[in-house]
């Protein structure tokens, strides 16, 4: 049975949801403006101090642990104390348990003097975050006995309502909006404890906050952090590795934890990506074969298909109702503002005609008020019932092109007509049924229209496509986004169109107010979905790191979409479709039943990641050991060199020479016979190119790649290992091959 729970946990997850506390000057004068810092300090946290890793008994560790944690809180207060004036400053957290370290709420100046303080490490200005169903289990196949084991057939359920049971909502749990019932929503892993922290608010958030959730989380046992915010962009003055964020994100995977995070929503841009580090599983989102359609019926017989979760007209849609456009209803002699939210968008009801408008079909237009968010849906909600319409329809507006129709439920018929064309159609037959005088005004309305049903789903659409809004790679190394050596996004997840838990007294979204249940869209809401399956697979191999868990969610995905031809991705364009790279699905769509059971794993343990960073183009070593407290002793010779399951050079010049090693996790002798597919411009030899594993053995695969021909941009290919057992292991390639004088430029 799921369970809100606060303690350590078998497969606890956790999700970062928002909290929020704003500070500003209101002084007078030539006063500094405050802003929140966060700041590193020398020394081990609690987690890694080592007291508290002994052998000791658990009473001593405990006792030895708390010891350390008030000593790292006094020595916080008392460097405030002996370094900042006075009444400037507000500490707001102290990080303890995974980084040692704070967050204060200070000016500028006072900011300069503790970055030159000994023993401190570094000073980050806090750029703040952003936020980033009932048929995804079904969609994603996931393995019936697994899931049931799991709690799939036993009964617990806003922005982290959504999140939290997507991940972890009890199964078959009835979605219910305006009195109609859409189906029934599962989590992925029904029985899996969480624990949920408020690090946001829905207006805006601090980084301040969601480390000190991270830190909690840690503290609190945590198997698994699903974070659904992230930053807004790069940091300007560090590498992107080495954030206060990605830091503590660094040292919650040192303490054995899987960190799960949302790609961003700032697709379909190149670098848009906000999930950097090797060391978290970035998630980006995709649909499902799940559509909502709805039409209009015009009194020709025309037909026009359009979007809305509402129900259907006077008499199920087959009653035709007098069709006005609502600038025709628009009263006369009037002393409201004639701008397009009175007189198109239906914002205002004081504006229309009720005689005109009261049992008709209204014709609402997305005008400038919508463009610019100062019109919306709930207005024209709030107007058709203050004065009776029987429906409305809102339709694009042919001086802004075709708009993204999301499906949105309606307590009142209605639809949405994103396209331009069709709304020509329906203009043109209006026109035709609708009698004007010599002044333009209507005197008789024959136009006619009724609204079908627009709740019901079909199950047919191609899938997955990846999403317009889901952030791309290549993944970036700073601000300038010079490229980085790293595969992002990981895994490509649901995201698109999801329906899960809603707090009914949200005021985020007024349209949703009093709903038990919301569908929404999001690398938000991909980011549960896979962590919600590494919780499954922790429970079915309890034994296994964060690394193995990732390993076994990322080799086992899918290129291939449910027509069988590989997948495709939304464009700038309103409905374009492209061919889609690892750079918008990683490795591809997550496949909960092959994860379970990946036949073999690649792994990285936290000194990889040190040596991973140490190799680093042009890199510093004491920056590295500034910011992580660990030396240099032992570099890669090249950042690619890091075990992932993946292979990723932005800059390959000549040939490279890369080691994987795999290890066989399952319980049985397996041979894998390996496959190469190159990336477009290199060739490559992988050794050996077959081998036998027994259970636990590890094996070395030396990769070989060799620039043929030099390219402009990433070409894509791939490693498959395929087993005697039918697994298949594949780990993606993504190679920019270079001549000499480009790699010089």
């Amino acid at each position: 049975m799921a369970k809100v729970s606060c303690i350590a946990l078998p497969s606890l997850i956790i999700f970062i949801i928002l909290i929020l506390f704003v500070f500003k000057s209101s002084g007078f004068g030539f006063r500094e403006e405050r802003s929140i810092y966060l700041v590193l300090l020398e020394g081990d946290a609690v987690a890694f101090h080592e007291a508290s890793q002994n052998e000791n008994s658990s009473m001593v560790i405990r006792n030895a642990s708390k010891e350390h944690e008030k000593h790292l809180l006094e020595s916080h207060n008392m460097l405030l104390q002996s370094t900042l004036e006075n009444g400037s400053y507000n500490k707001l957290h102290s990080f303890k348990h995974i980084i040692n370290g704070f967050s204060v709420h200070t000016t500028p100046s006072q900011a300069k003097r503790l970055k030159a303080t000994p023993g401190v490490k570094l000073v980050e200005k806090d750029r703040g975050v952003k936020k980033m169903t009932t048929y995804t289990p079904d969609f994603l196949d996931l393995p019936q006995g697994v899931w049931a084991e799991g709690g799939g057939d036993k009964n617990a359920d806003g922005h982290g309502s959504h999140v939290a049971s997507i991940a972890a909502g009890n199964a078959g749990v009835p979605v219910e909006v305006n009195g109609f019932c859409y189906g029934r929503a599962s989590g992925m892993a029904p029985r899996a404890r969480i624990a949920v922290y408020k690090a946001i608010y829905s207006s805006v958030g601090t980084m301040a906050d969601v480390v000190a959730a991270i830190d909690q989380a840690v503290q609190d046992g945590v198997d698994i952090i699903s974070l659904s915010i992230g930053p807004n962009g790069p940091t300007q003055d560090t590498l992107t590795f080495l954030s206060v964020f990605d830091i503590s994100l660094l040292f919650a995977r040192k303490a054995g934890v899987l960190v799960v995070q949302a790609a961003g929503n700032n697709g379909p841009s190149s670098s848009s990506v906000v999930s950097f580090s090797p060391w978290t599983v970035g998630v980006a989102a995709c649909n499902t074969d799940r559509r909502y359609t709805s039409s209009i019926l015009l009194g020709n017989g025309q037909i026009i298909d359009g979007v809305g979760l509402s129900g259907p007209s006077f008499g199920n849609g087959t009653v035709l109702r007098k069709l006005v456009l609502a600038k025709d209803a628009v009263k006369v002699n009037t002393t409201f503002p004639m701008t397009p939210e009175y007189l198109e968008e239906c914002q205002h009801p004081e504006a229309l005609d009720p005689i005109k408008v009261f049992g008709s079909v209204i014709i609402c237009n997305f005008s400038e008020g919508f463009l610019n968010g100062t019109s919306t849906i709930a207005g024209i909600i709030s107007s058709a019932k203050a004065l009776g319409f029987e429906g409305f329809i809102l339709t694009a507006n042919p001086s802004y092109g075709d708009y993204i129709a999301e499906p949105i439920p309606f307590p009142i018929p209605g639809i949405l007509i994103p396209s331009v064309a069709d709304t020509k159609a329906i203009e043109k037959y209006y026109e035709e049924w609708t009698k004007r005088d010599e002044k333009g005004t209507v005197t008789e309305f024959g136009a006619m229209a009724s609204k079908a049903e627009g709740r019901v789903a079909s199950f047919k659409g191609r899938s997955p496509v990846v999403s317009r809004f889901s952030s791309r790679g290549p993944d970036i190394i700073d601000a300038k986004k010079n490229l980085a050596d790293v595969l992002k996004p990981d895994i490509l997840a649901p995201g698109h169109q999801i329906w899960a838990a809603w707090s009914p007294i949200s005021a985020k979204q007024p349209m949703l107010t009093g709903h038990d249940f919301a569908l929404l869209s999001g690398t938000s809401m991909a980011a549960p979905h896979v962590a919600g399956i590494a919780a499954l697979i922790k429970q079915y191999n309890p034994s296994w790191s964060a690394s193995m868990i990732a390993s076994a969610i990322t080799t086992t995905g899918t290129k291939y979409d449910n027509l069988g031809e590989p997948m495709m991705a939304e464009g700038y364009e309103v409905n374009t479709l492209r061919p889609s790279t690892p750079f918008d699905f990683g490795a591809g769509i997550v496949n909960p039943s092959r994860a379970i059971d990946p036949g073999l794993v690649l792994s990285s343990d936290f000194q990889d990641f040190i040596s991973f960073l140490c190799s680093l183009p042009n890199i510093d070593p004491s920056t590295i050991t500034t910011a992580t407290g660990e030396p240099c002793n032992n570099p890669f010779d090249y950042p690619s060199s890091l075990n992932l399951p993946s292979v990723t050079i932005s800059a390959l010049k000549g040939s490279i020479s890369v080691r994987r090693t795999v290890m066989n996790v399952g319980n049985t002798t397996e041979t894998y016979l390996g496959s190469v597919l190159p990336p477009n411009g290199t060739s490559i030899n992988l050794n050996p190119t077959w081998f036998t594993i027994s259970p636990q053995g590890t094996q070395d695969l030396e990769i070989n790649i060799n620039v043929n021909q030099p390219m402009e941009n990433f070409s894509f290919g791939e490693i498959v290992l395929t087993g005697s057992l039918d697994h298949i292991v594949r780990i993606t390639l993504s190679v920019v091959p270079v001549s000499v004088e480009q790699h010089k430029l």
